[in-house]
């Protein structure tokens, strides 16, 4: 890993949600939201394109622990903003405070998700 990582370290990131983000249960007469899934995988993303640049060649986070909480349903379309906070850099594990904020300024999501630094050889296959 790179230096200059440090506690503290804020991020954010606009995405606007997309019809394949929404939930789809709830049938063809209800408005699509964000499903839950969706806004993590959000906030995954931007987690992952906060540390990138921290990274060796060879070098990459993975996810292995995430606590949200999902507040408030956001319209398909609309613009959501990833907020993270890095909270705690120890050896090969991030945690980060993550929170996620409607075009109109909601909160709709917020909780701590973790990754760990990896090797992506140990993920490549052999042909």
């Amino acid at each position: 890993m790179k230096a200059g990582l440090t506690t503290g370290q804020t991020y954010e990131k606009a995405w606007t949600t997309t019809p394949e983000m929404g939930i789809r249960h709830l049938g063809p007469r209800v408005r699509p939201v964000l499903s839950t899934p969706a806004m993590i995988g959000l906030m995954e993303a931007t987690s992952v394109e906060f540390l990138s640049p921290y990274m060796e060649s060879g070098e990459q986070t993975v996810g292995f622990h995430v606590d949200v909480k999902h507040l408030a349903p956001t319209p398909i379309g609309q613009k959501v903003t990833v907020k993270l906070t890095l909270r705690e850099l120890q050896e090969r594990r991030f945690t980060l405070g993550v929170e996620a904020v409607s075009e109109g300024g909601v909160k709709i999501g917020e909780g701590t998700h973790r990754r760990a630094l990896i090797d992506i050889t140990q993920f490549t296959q052999e042909d």
